[in-house]
């Protein structure tokens, strides 16, 4: 679908979250005074004796890491939810409700190798990450009380990450998060209405315009998503409508490890930089109900806006009001889809 007003503010919305969002391609071309990041590509050892993560090093809580090979996972040593807090709630007060809420914090560590990230680890590396979230999203649903499990990874030190050696972590609770309960509400009334998922029918639009697509094979698709906020948002939908991980077999799990890694690889050879982002799986609630319009996806929200150090501020009119871009989806989806499919470290070799 073409837009007859795409150079022009506008408004588009989310169908997931039922949010909108101002864009306003005009103001990619304002001058910018303002902070620029420090370009952070210095060369990391493969083992660094002082790293909390590498594999037989002491963790900050004192406890030794195993000398592991592969993907490794362990309960976060401070892990934002605790597993023993007891019930209690405070819902008499509208303007001061209360719960509390149980969860198990975990870490999951990428590689052994403290110099990886993910566009320059091996396939079938990628794969054991992508089967140790399967395996620890099967555990994690079991336990009684667990309602929500939450995989995510934040990469570089712009976005928070507290320490360089690859990793993700996993967080699992009694609460099904905010983010979530608005996508499980708009999915669920679509496919009351309309009898299939919201995002197989998007996918589907997507897929004929081609337009947002940037990456796909044969079980994902990789798009820039038409509501999308952060300049260079990417969202991988699966083909096939799974609720959540563990319902993907062997091949399902090595293409989502493969288009994790033809993303990752895009974004770096964007601004040929270690690329900076917030990722995160979307699916269905473990609460022991089925939830048939449920669609997996995962989304990726990367900061960086013009270059490899002006990044895009959520702040003013984005805290305030709403979310705004500065360049349409459909522009970074094009310079997103021309990148190099070669990691560009590789092309320099």
């Amino acid at each position: 679908m073409k837009l007859i007003n795409s150079d022009s503010p506008h408004i588009r919305k989310n169908p997931l979250t039922d949010e909108w969002v101002l864009v306003s391609p005009h103001r990619a071309q304002r001058p910018w005074q303002g902070q620029v990041e420090k370009i952070q590509e210095e060369k990391r050892p493969e083992y660094d004796k002082t790293c909390y993560l590498c594999p037989g090093n002491k963790r900050a809580g004192g406890k030794v890491n195993p000398n592991y090979t592969g993907a490794y996972s362990f309960v976060n040593d401070f892990s934002a939810l605790l597993s023993d807090t007891p019930f209690a709630a405070n819902l008499e007060d509208p303007l001061f409700n209360t719960i509390n809420v149980n969860g198990i914090c975990k870490v999951i560590c990428f590689s052994p190798q403290h110099d990886l990230t993910i566009p320059e680890m091996e396939l079938e590396d990628i794969k054991k990450v992508v089967d140790l979230w399967q395996n620890e999203y099967e555990i994690l649903e079991t336990i009684p009380g667990i309602n929500y499990v939450q995989i995510f990874e934040n990469k570089g030190s712009i976005m928070g990450c507290s320490n360089p050696h690859p990793h993700g972590q996993i967080w699992s609770s009694s609460h099904i998060p905010t983010e979530v309960q608005k996508e499980s509400a708009s999915q669920k009334l679509y496919f009351n209405m309309h009898g299939e998922t919201l995002l197989s029918a998007y996918l589907s639009r997507e897929l004929d315009s081609s337009e947002r697509i940037v990456r796909q094979n044969n079980h994902f698709v990789a798009l820039v998503p038409y509501w999308a906020v952060w300049p260079f948002e990417v969202m991988i939908i699966s083909r096939k409508a799974h609720q959540n991980i563990s319902g993907m077999n062997d091949e399902e799990k090595t293409s989502l490890a493969d288009i994790y890694k033809q993303v990752t690889i895009m974004y770096d050879n964007l601004f040929e930089v270690s690329f900076a982002y917030s990722a995160g799986i979307h699916q269905s609630p473990s609460d022991c109900n089925d939830h048939p319009y449920w669609h997996f996806h995962m989304h990726f929200y990367p900061p960086l806006l013009r270059s490899a150090t002006v990044k895009k501020f959520m702040v003013g009119y984005e805290l305030l009001a709403e979310s705004q871009r500065d360049i349409t989806p459909e522009q970074s989806a094009e310079r997103l889809r021309n990148l190099p499919k070669v990691h560009y470290k590789c092309q320099k070799n």
